[in-house]
């Protein structure tokens, strides 16, 4: 069974997220100055050396600009709470589970296991589905000579049926949305729902219901094309 997030779980994801992101920075900063004060203590002029890192500064920022351009994303993104480690997203092309969000690249980890690291700079648009609640779509087909009614009422009560589940109930956070005919094709008729749930339930929610759907459809006499 896929794991739940507890109420409050969101806010905890994301100050976790945004807290290892300032602990390595403030790690990296905490070195450099004990390093010049130890520097300091054993008599060695830090002038010299400050001077040069900020010539050599200087002339790795003209080299370096889409690291920059890394970091002014990374942190913006982790400021405007765009994605949290957890999070179900799609970034640059690739989709995957959040497992480490830097300042310099998100590393994402997809269905198959495949990891990716997106350089925080080439992410134009995140994509995020895991946030607060998702939908689940229902798709069903019907001939055109069966009746609409009996195939869409049939909908509405295996809907309700899985929302008083006790093990199913819990994900669905809404009445079945019975939108009716979709589409009007040579074989039949296409008919469309929703269900609003919560995001990491989303397929395993869909799934059930069509196991359900086709039972009350094979039930009731009513044939798919």
């Amino acid at each position: 069974m896929v794991e739940r997030r507890a109420p409050g779980s969101e806010e905890l994801s994301r100050i976790d997220t945004v807290g290892t992101v300032f602990r390595y920075a403030a790690g990296v900063l905490i070195v450099l100055i004990a390093g010049m004060l130890i520097l300091g203590e054993l008599g060695i002029s830090i002038a010299p050396i400050l001077a040069t890192a900020g010539v050599a500064g200087l002339a790795i920022g003209f080299g370096a600009q889409s690291l920059v351009k890394d970091y002014f994303s990374g942190f913006f993104m982790l400021l405007e709470d765009q994605i949290r480690v957890g999070d179900i997203v799609e970034v640059a092309g690739k989709a995957g589970e959040v497992e480490e969000v830097t300042l310099r690249y998100v590393r994402l980890r997809d269905a198959e296991g495949v990891v990716y690291f997106v350089p925080n700079g080439e992410i134009k648009l995140v994509v995020n589905r895991s946030r607060n609640y998702a939908y689940a779509i229902i798709d069903a087909a019907i001939p055109g000579h069966h009746d609409v009614g009996a195939a869409l009422l049939a909908m509405q009560d295996v809907g309700q049926a899985l929302r008083k589940d006790p093990q199913f109930g819990s994900s669905i956070l809404g009445d079945m949305e019975v939108w009716g005919v979709d589409r009007w094709e040579l074989w039949g008729m296409a008919l469309r729902g929703r269900i609003k749930v919560l995001p990491r339930e989303k397929d395993t929610v869909r799934r059930e219901f069509l196991k359900r759907l086709a039972a009350a459809f094979d039930a009731r006499g009513i044939k798919t094309p």
